[in-house]
Protein backbone atom coordinates (compact mmCIF):
# COMPACT_ATOMS: atom_id res chain seq x y z
CA UNK A 1 0.00 0.00 0.00
CA UNK A 2 1.35 3.52 -0.99
CA UNK A 3 1.52 5.97 1.64
CA UNK A 4 0.29 9.57 0.44
CA UNK A 5 2.32 12.47 0.87
CA UNK A 6 1.28 15.90 1.86
CA UNK A 7 2.48 19.28 0.73
CA UNK A 8 2.90 21.66 3.83
CA UNK A 9 4.14 25.25 4.04
CA UNK A 10 6.01 26.00 6.72
CA UNK A 11 6.26 29.42 8.17
CA UNK A 12 9.08 30.88 10.52
CA UNK A 13 9.91 32.84 13.07
CA UNK A 14 12.74 34.48 11.50
CA UNK A 15 15.07 33.87 8.62
CA UNK A 16 17.32 31.16 8.41
CA UNK A 17 21.17 31.63 7.87
CA UNK A 18 22.61 29.16 5.18
CA UNK A 19 23.88 26.57 7.09
CA UNK A 20 20.63 26.24 9.20
CA UNK A 21 18.84 24.90 5.91
CA UNK A 22 21.31 23.19 4.86
CA UNK A 23 21.46 21.12 8.26
CA UNK A 24 17.82 21.03 8.39
CA UNK A 25 17.89 19.87 4.85
CA UNK A 26 19.82 17.01 5.91
CA UNK A 27 16.75 15.76 7.90
CA UNK A 28 14.13 16.46 5.11
CA UNK A 29 14.22 17.73 1.63
CA UNK A 30 13.12 21.41 2.03
CA UNK A 31 12.81 24.57 -0.63
CA UNK A 32 13.18 28.19 0.53
CA UNK A 33 11.64 31.45 -0.37
CA UNK A 34 13.82 34.11 -1.43
CA UNK A 35 14.53 35.46 2.34
CA UNK A 36 14.54 32.07 3.98
CA UNK A 37 11.25 32.53 6.02
CA UNK A 38 8.85 29.96 4.38
CA UNK A 39 9.45 26.56 3.21
CA UNK A 40 7.37 23.58 1.68
CA UNK A 41 8.45 19.65 2.02
CA UNK A 42 6.42 16.90 1.26
CA UNK A 43 5.84 14.58 3.94
CA UNK A 44 4.33 10.63 3.86
CA UNK A 45 1.58 9.94 5.95
CA UNK A 46 -1.56 8.49 6.10
CA UNK A 47 -3.51 12.09 6.90
CA UNK A 48 -2.12 15.97 6.47
CA UNK A 49 -3.13 16.23 10.58
CA UNK A 50 0.04 13.33 10.57
CA UNK A 51 1.95 14.69 8.24
CA UNK A 52 2.17 17.83 10.24
CA UNK A 53 2.78 16.40 13.56
CA UNK A 54 5.68 14.62 11.94
CA UNK A 55 7.25 17.45 10.26
CA UNK A 56 7.27 19.32 13.78
CA UNK A 57 8.61 16.30 15.41
CA UNK A 58 11.45 15.99 13.19
CA UNK A 59 12.23 19.50 12.79
CA UNK A 60 11.19 21.47 15.20
CA UNK A 61 14.22 21.20 17.47
CA UNK A 62 15.95 22.34 14.67
CA UNK A 63 13.89 25.41 13.11
CA UNK A 64 12.03 28.26 14.60
CA UNK A 65 8.79 26.92 13.51
CA UNK A 66 6.14 29.34 13.74
CA UNK A 67 3.16 27.55 11.20
CA UNK A 68 2.97 24.77 9.90
CA UNK A 69 -0.07 24.41 6.96
CA UNK A 70 -1.48 22.48 4.11
CA UNK A 71 0.10 23.63 1.22
CA UNK A 72 -3.37 22.85 -0.74
CA UNK A 73 -6.71 22.78 0.38
CA UNK A 74 -8.71 19.71 1.01
CA UNK A 75 -11.46 18.33 -0.81
CA UNK A 76 -13.78 20.53 1.51
CA UNK A 77 -11.69 23.59 0.48
CA UNK A 78 -9.91 23.39 4.35
CA UNK A 79 -6.42 24.13 5.01
CA UNK A 80 -4.97 22.16 8.35
CA UNK A 81 -2.74 25.11 10.61
CA UNK A 82 -0.51 23.49 13.77
CA UNK A 83 0.06 26.26 15.83
CA UNK A 84 2.40 25.00 18.81
CA UNK A 85 1.50 27.68 21.51
CA UNK A 86 3.97 28.32 24.46
CA UNK A 87 2.90 26.52 27.46
CA UNK A 88 1.20 29.45 29.10
CA UNK A 89 -1.05 29.99 26.03
CA UNK A 90 -2.02 26.64 26.07
CA UNK A 91 -3.03 26.38 29.34
CA UNK A 92 -4.98 29.71 29.03
CA UNK A 93 -6.64 28.58 25.99
CA UNK A 94 -7.05 24.86 27.07
CA UNK A 95 -9.07 26.36 29.95
CA UNK A 96 -10.83 28.70 28.07
CA UNK A 97 -11.99 26.06 25.93
CA UNK A 98 -13.41 23.51 28.73
CA UNK A 99 -15.53 26.16 29.79
CA UNK A 100 -17.22 26.45 26.42
CA UNK A 101 -17.65 22.90 26.93
CA UNK A 102 -15.24 22.74 23.57
CA UNK A 103 -12.00 20.44 22.20
CA UNK A 104 -9.04 22.47 22.02
CA UNK A 105 -8.76 22.47 18.43
CA UNK A 106 -12.65 23.25 18.22
CA UNK A 107 -12.47 26.24 20.58
CA UNK A 108 -9.28 27.60 18.52
CA UNK A 109 -10.85 27.05 15.18
CA UNK A 110 -14.32 28.77 16.32
CA UNK A 111 -11.90 31.88 17.46
CA UNK A 112 -9.63 31.96 14.18
CA UNK A 113 -13.20 31.86 12.34
CA UNK A 114 -14.75 34.75 14.21
CA UNK A 115 -11.28 37.03 14.14
CA UNK A 116 -11.25 36.54 10.00
CA UNK A 117 -14.73 37.32 9.79
CA UNK A 118 -14.16 39.78 11.73
CA UNK A 119 -11.04 40.83 9.69
CA UNK A 120 -13.30 40.72 6.61
CA UNK A 121 -16.27 43.11 8.33
CA UNK A 122 -13.93 45.48 8.68
CA UNK A 123 -12.63 45.41 5.66
CA UNK A 124 -15.88 46.06 4.03
CA UNK A 125 -16.16 49.07 5.95
CA UNK A 126 -12.67 50.51 5.10
CA UNK A 127 -13.40 49.90 1.54
CA UNK A 128 -17.20 51.59 1.66
CA UNK A 129 -15.45 54.34 3.52
CA UNK A 130 -13.07 54.76 0.54
CA UNK A 131 -15.58 54.40 -2.06
CA UNK A 132 -17.68 57.04 -0.38
CA UNK A 133 -15.36 59.54 -0.34
CA UNK A 134 -14.01 58.94 -4.10
CA UNK A 135 -17.79 59.28 -4.78
CA UNK A 136 -17.84 62.94 -3.63
CA UNK A 137 -15.21 63.82 -6.47
CA UNK A 138 -16.75 62.39 -8.72
CA UNK A 139 -19.50 59.86 -10.83
CA UNK A 140 -20.18 56.65 -10.55
CA UNK A 141 -19.63 55.63 -13.95
CA UNK A 142 -16.62 57.15 -13.75
CA UNK A 143 -15.42 55.04 -10.72
CA UNK A 144 -16.61 52.19 -11.64
CA UNK A 145 -14.56 52.73 -14.95
CA UNK A 146 -11.08 53.59 -13.42
CA UNK A 147 -11.78 50.39 -11.00
CA UNK A 148 -12.20 48.11 -14.05
CA UNK A 149 -9.25 49.95 -16.20
CA UNK A 150 -6.86 49.53 -12.86
CA UNK A 151 -8.25 45.96 -12.27
CA UNK A 152 -7.45 44.50 -15.72
CA UNK A 153 -3.67 46.42 -15.33
CA UNK A 154 -3.04 44.60 -12.20
CA UNK A 155 -0.33 41.68 -12.45
CA UNK A 156 -1.21 37.77 -12.91
CA UNK A 157 -1.48 36.97 -8.60
CA UNK A 158 -3.61 34.85 -7.09
CA UNK A 159 -7.02 36.11 -5.66
CA UNK A 160 -8.05 35.31 -1.74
Amino acid sequence: MTVPHHALEITLTRPLSASALHRAARELTLAANHDATRLMAVVPAKTPHAAARRLRHRLGARLPIDVITTHYPAADHTVLLNVAFPPATHAALTADARRAHQSLERFVEWALHRALAKHADQEIDRLDQVVRELLTHTTPAYLLSALGHALTRLPERPTP
